[in-house]
């Protein structure tokens, strides 16, 4: 593995890797054609990657600050626009902590915006056989007027326009949700319930992330096998083929990595060693080390692959994991800045997401959709070698865009 290693390292490299891997032989006929479906890149900047690599780094610090020993799944670009959104109303020491959190930092609200207008235009374009759609909203409650430059933000970059309601009507709650699972395809069917949904709030951003691709390499399903799955309780149904795919591996884990459709999105499997844990793995991850110990090191192997098939769901509060990660002012009822946001004082009441993931021999569907409550100050704030890879104990896996390297969803899987 060393040895391929020194062969085979650098950037170009794994980019030619994966231009050839997307059209590996299979042992099945399931091997997905990409006949005038060619991969197209997001065509980046120097300084445009240093966004995506903040952006990167912000999604393994919130999954090591979220997790849990149960399987689950988050979208952190989501959150991404649904703060950014948010982080055009903020100033002061705010601004600062979110633009801090969510891997900014002297970019600021302006390098969010353009991060973010960026993947929503080009990331829906880049795989035909893979739909990937990012949507925005924010209601408003009647009463309330938002800053018009606010408006005109949200709008520019984030195809947002304000929609005003009475919360107090008994059917924005329902519209709300409405719009969640239109944005999903039904995969999140409710985003808020009676108990998070507050009539009194000021306002309600809204951002859905929903992703469904195909493998390149589709397993066959008589070949799926109930077997025993590391802390299980029960068997769970393992899928099973032999394949060529890009892999890599270290002290800690191996890596592999299935393409969707052109090769434009991939799912990374990163399986910790005998005696290792998820643990041990996300403490060694960054988005530099993403980048050059995983990324730039896959070469190109035959795989023996074992990967369960498994649906997650995850609903999620994030005013605590946020505040943790270094923003506690927006959430602060009497320090939070929004005075670009709204004609009256505001602060975070309630930021939750709701994910969910459906994985399977045919290939992946996740979505994700990001809420954030929006309350005034004077309302009290609510709550080629051969490879055996085996993923038959808990695993991490992230979807992520290939020219970009951009995380779109992060998760773990332990068998429950």
């Amino acid at each position: 593995m060393h040895e391929m290693r020194k062969q085979l390292t650098g950037f170009a490299a794994a980019l030619m890797i994966a231009a050839t891997a997307g059209t590996a032989c299979s042992n099945s006929d399931d091997t997905l054609s990409n006949e005038g479906n060619e991969r197209v890149n997001i065509d980046v900047t120097a300084s445009e990657m240093k966004l995506v690599t903040g952006s990167n780094d912000f999604a393994f610090r919130l999954f090591r600050a979220a997790r849990n020993e149960k399987s689950l799944i988050l979208s952190p670009i989501s959150i991404t626009y649904a703060l950014g959104m948010l982080n055009n109303g903020a100033a002061g020491e705010t601004q600062q902590q979110i633009n801090s959190v969510l891997g900014f930092g002297t970019e600021g609200a302006d390098g969010i915006n353009a991060f973010c207008r960026k993947m929503l235009t080009e990331a829906p374009k880049l795989d035909r056989l893979t739909t990937v759609m990012i949507a925005n909203n924010i209601y408003v409650n009647r009463g309330y007027e938002l800053n018009s430059q606010f408006v005109q933000t949200a709008q520019h970059y984030y195809d947002a326009t304000p929609e005003s309601r009475d919360f107090h009507d008994g059917r924005t709650l329902a519209v709300i949700n409405r719009w969640a699972s239109d944005h999903t395809q039904g995969l999140i069917p409710s985003v808020l319930d009676g108990g998070s949904f507050n009539p009194d709030a000021v306002s309600y951003l809204l951002n859905a992330i929903y992703f469904k691709g195909a493998w390149a390499h589709k397993f066959n399903k008589s070949d799926t096998k109930d077997e025993d799955f590391e802390g299980a309780a029960s068997k769970v149904p393992m899928m099973h083929q032999k394949t060529s795919l890009l892999y890599t591996d270290n002290d800690v884990c191996q890596a592999l990595q299935l393409p969707y459709g052109n090769s434009a999105y991939r799912m990374t499997v990163l399986l910790p060693r005998e005696g290792k844990s998820i643990d041990d793995v996300l403490q060694t991850l960054t988005a530099e080390k993403w980048d050059h110990e995983y990324c730039d090191r896959m070469v190109s192997v035959d795989a023996d692959v074992k990967l369960p098939r498994f649906e997650s769901n995850t609903d999620m509060g994030l005013n605590a994991v946020m505040s943790a990660l270094g923003m506690p002012l927006a959430f602060d009822a009497d320090r939070a800045e929004f005075p670009n946001f709204c004609s009256v004082p505001t602060f975070i009441g309630m930021m939750k997401q709701v994910a969910r993931i459906k994985l399977n021999e045919e290939g992946t569907e996740a979505a994700a959709v990001t809420v954030i409550g929006m309350y005034t100050t004077y309302v009290g704030p609510s709550e080629p070698q051969q490879v055996v890879f085996h993923a038959n104990r808990p695993f991490l896996y992230v979807i992520s865009e290939l020219s970009t390297g951009a995380i779109f969803f992060i998760g773990q899987y332990m068998g429950k």
